[in-house]
């Protein structure tokens, strides 16, 4: 039984999920207050400690040669600078009134409880599965930790075959289907939307899909899956639609993920729509002072719509951490809140968005402009000018920016950025085409891309507010 809260000097924190924002929030705390002060003690229940999820798919694609090469603090690490890591040990049970989390050492079974004065939750996200017929079958893979990588890698390894099918076309998919051919697999793709990249207008998804095809991947859209088919032996040989079966030696799960918060729920924590955790711009957990949650397990703010959204990323988890550790070891921190960007990749085809999209915007009941523009990464004398499409969203009549979407090569991703900041400070697309942008021939043209789908948003504004 561990020691009581009365019977401690110091104060105790216990941090489930020893991740990106769980041991950042436990880093920040040790940083404001020493272990005289502030007891961490944090639970882990895999086998890697503050590791990077967003590199899987390129360990597993070998552009990262060593998986550990994605781990940016070992466990030994962060015991040396005075946080209690207990690797493979799961939460299992919360118990709010008393103050406690119970847990269990998934190597030896022995099972304790742990008295908290604070509590942060950083529990994560799971891959979706599907209640299908064979979703379990060996060789079927989500990939969300570095133990589902490490999983998938071990199956390659020992499978003959060299058939892989991807359900599911959002980032994870993509990735992993450029990952599986880089390791020179026949790799089917099968989704269920219109097109690939659903974080995209369909006519942007399409630039996606086409570069998919470039690579040698084998796209099926407006597909949805009905049930994995397994062999003699009991491992996944085929994914089966309504229309057709592909085959498959190993299948891969990309379609997304969701927040990790079944102990939350099970313990009478709020939860949004979306089934993630609700907190207060401090982190803390609506309705509870002495617990805080952050990370893929939690809804934030979108600044743009006014709506509780779930985006899973390290970004976002490692900014929740910093602010629940700020708050945790006695400052002040808050997060307002995120404008919805991402970038990712195909090859080199560069996928970028921020803010919403056409059917976000009209979700949220708003009213709208729509421009793309074609351009190119540089001056278009200049070598290595690659084209680049810009599609930009802008409120009806006052013409607020509402969102930008952009595909092209390389210097094509990172413009993003600038269209992210103007949605932060809630930029008309007027204001925007006198942003003083660097400019130099091997940089971008005269005028940047972002400015030139401002300008002709301006336009359109006018004409759509007209009378």
């Amino acid at each position: 039984m561990s020691m009581s809260r009365a019977s401690r000097s110091q104060e105790r924190l216990v941090v489930v999920g020893g991740d990106a924002a769980g041991m950042s929030a436990a880093s920040q705390a040790r940083r404001l207050k020493g272990p005289d002060e502030l007891e961490i003690v944090a639970f882990e229940r895999g086998h890697f400690s503050s590791y990077s999820a967003c590199g899987i798919p390129y360990w597993v694609g070998g552009d990262v040669e060593d998986r550990d090469q994605l781990i940016a603090r070992s466990p030994e690490e962060h015991r040396a600078r005075g946080i209690d890591l207990r690797m493979r040990t799961e939460v299992t049970e919360l118990d709010v009134a008393g103050g406690r989390v119970r847990s269990r050492d998934l190597e030896s079974g022995a099972e304790a409880w742990t008295s908290y004065d604070k509590l942060v939750l950083a529990t994560g996200a799971h891959p979706m599965r599907p209640s299908l017929p064979g979703i379990d079958a060996p060789g079927v893979h989500g990939v969300q930790t570095l133990d589902d990588g490490q999983a998938l890698l071990d199956t390659l390894a020992r499978t003959a075959g060299r058939r892989a099918v991807v359900i599911g076309a959002g980032y994870i998919g993509v990735e992993m289907a450029e990952a599986l051919i880089n390791r020179g697999y026949e790799v089917t793709v099968v989704n269920r939307g219109q097109e690939p990249m659903s974080t995209l207008d369909p006519d942007m998804g399409r630039l996606v899909h086409e570069a998919m095809e470039g690579l040698g991947i084998t796209m099926v859209n407006d597909a949805e899956v009905t049930k994995i088919l397994t062999g003699e032996d009991g491992r996944v040989r085929a994914v089966a639609t309504e229309d057709a079966e592909y085959p498959a030696d190993v299948v891969v799960l990309g379609i997304g993920v969701r927040p990790e918060t079944g102990l939350a729920e099970a313990a009478g924590l709020p939860l949004g729509d979306h089934k993630g955790l609700l907190t207060d711009l401090a982190m803390r957990v609506r309705g509870h002072e002495n617990i805080w949650a952050g990370g893929d397990c939690v809804e934030v703010l979108d600044l743009v719509s006014g709506r509780e959204r779930h985006i899973a990323l390290g970004t976002h988890a490692n900014k929740h951490g910093q602010v629940i550790g700020a708050n945790v070891g006695g400052g002040y921190a808050t997060f307002p809140g995120v404008v919805g960007t991402a970038v990712s990749k195909v090859c080199d085809l560069e996928i970028a968005r921020t803010g919403l999209r056409e059917k976000d915007a009209r979700r949220a009941g708003l009213r709208f402009e729509t421009v793309t523009i074609e351009s190119t990464s540089r001056a278009g004398y200049y070598p290595g000018a690659d084209p680049m499409k810009v599609k930009m969203l802008a409120e009806r009549r006052t013409g607020r920016l509402l969102g930008v979407q952009i595909v092209g090569r390389e210097g094509a991703a990172k413009r993003v950025d600038i269209a992210a900041v103007a949605l932060t400070a809630c930029m008309t697309v007027e204001q925007m085409t006198a942003l003083d942008l660097g400019y130099a021939p091997p940089f971008s043209p005269v005028w940047d891309p972002i400015l030139v789908a401002a300008r002709k948003a301006v336009i359109a504004v006018r004409a759509g507010s007209a009378p």
